[in-house]
């Protein structure tokens, strides 16, 4: 393989970063690092998978995450390794010639072509709240996903619907599985999205020819698996009691947990704490002292906010890890303790009576 991967789109992705991304897609996938050169081999192939990017009710934060920020490498690793036939953000072409390049893709690669899909597909008026080149979004979505070989669906937006589909959701937004249901659909949920998750779902289709296991919500279990209190940085101050009580105050200066301002940790399910952003950064919201707000979640803006108010049926730690082993150990050592004496006490008692029965008695 030549030490420069992609000299197209972007010198600075010699081997080192094209081995490092792939490495960094394995741990977020949870596969050990001799999987890495399969993945590599797989990602270098010269049949790159073709893929078509829908855009309908969004903000194109999704794109932007993706393409700017400090991700600069990983999202030319996933543009190198797919081939991005129709893209109406980042494609030089427009209007009757972007048209007829998405169509020339799928007619070319029909039942091949990946389809990723970013906004909500809205449904009230006939669907009249989002159309391109005369057609709405929901007949596009049937159009391009029908020759599709399998859809992934790239933030809340798409997944669920997003913002669009709050109350009242007066353009009946909904996710593209309330559309679609006889296609492989895998939903990568977030506002935005961590393109980790985009470059490990696409890494371990061309590597083992299938989508990866997912959850009850059509998202990948090895991203979505687990809670983000679960794995957070701060989980030992919830443990020990510790918390922020409002934005500003010393605790929140020290660093503790912002439960109590809002976060939603304790009912989303992400990666973020792992994954995180901006690359070299290396950040999310919750390291710099702003609560997780749930984007992960379906209907997070319903479900979710307000966003600085305390969830409810979380159990708060009367008190911490380390004070419930000192008063355990105060236990055991009064237990230990009044067992000692216990053992004592017969021990005297045993003396006292056999110094009787030795006396004559």
């Amino acid at each position: 393989m030549a030490d420069t991967v992609n000299k197209t789109l972007d010198p600075r992705l010699n081997r080192r970063g094209f081995l490092k991304g792939c490495t960094m897609a394995a741990a977020a996938l949870g596969l050990s690092e001799t999987m890495v050169p399969k993945m590599v081999e797989a990602a270098t192939s010269a049949q790159r998978p073709p893929v078509i990017w829908l855009h309908f009710q969004e903000c194109t934060g999704c794109s932007e995450t993706l393409l700017r920020g400090a991700h600069p490498d990983l999202a030319r690793l996933i543009l190198d390794i797919i081939s991005l036939d129709y893209h109406e953000t980042v494609m030089a072409a427009a209007g009757h010639q972007a048209e007829e390049a998405m169509h020339q893709s799928m007619e070319k690669n029909a039942g091949k072509y990946l389809l990723v899909v970013e906004g909500g597909i809205p449904l009230a008026e006939n669907g009249v709240y989002c159309k391109i080149a005369g057609k709405n979004a929901v007949d596009i979505l049937k159009e391009v996903a029908a020759k599709s070989a399998a859809i992934i669906a790239y933030g809340t937006c798409a997944t669920f619907g997003g913002v669009q589909a709050a109350k009242p959701n007066p353009t009946g937004a909904v996710g593209v599985d309330s559309i679609i249901s006889d296609k492989p659909i895998i939903n990568i949920s977030g506002c935005p999205p961590n393109p980790v998750n985009l470059l490990g779902t696409i890494l371990h289709y061309l590597t083992f020819n299938r989508l990866p296991a997912l959850d009850g919500l059509k998202r990948p279990k090895f991203a979505y698996g687990r809670r983000i209190h679960d794995h957070c940085e701060r989980r030992a101050h919830f443990d020990e009691g510790r918390f922020v009580e409002q934005f500003g105050d010393q605790f929140h200066k020290l660093g503790y947990c912002l439960y109590k301002v809002g976060c939603k940790g304790p009912e989303t399910f992400a990666n973020c704490p792992v994954a995180r952003f901006n690359n070299e950064a290396g950040v999310w919201p919750v390291s710099v002292g702003h609560g997780c707000i749930g984007c992960t979640e379906p209907n997070f803006w319903d479900t979710m906010t307000p966003f600085y108010d305390r969830i409810p049926n979380v159990k708060i730690p009367g008190s911490g890890i380390i004070e419930d082993a000192d008063r355990l150990g105060t236990k055991i050592l009064g237990v230990t303790a009044a067992a000692v004496g216990v053992h004592a006490a017969v021990g005297i008692g045993k003396r006292l009576i056999k110094g009787k029965s030795d006396g004559g008695e």
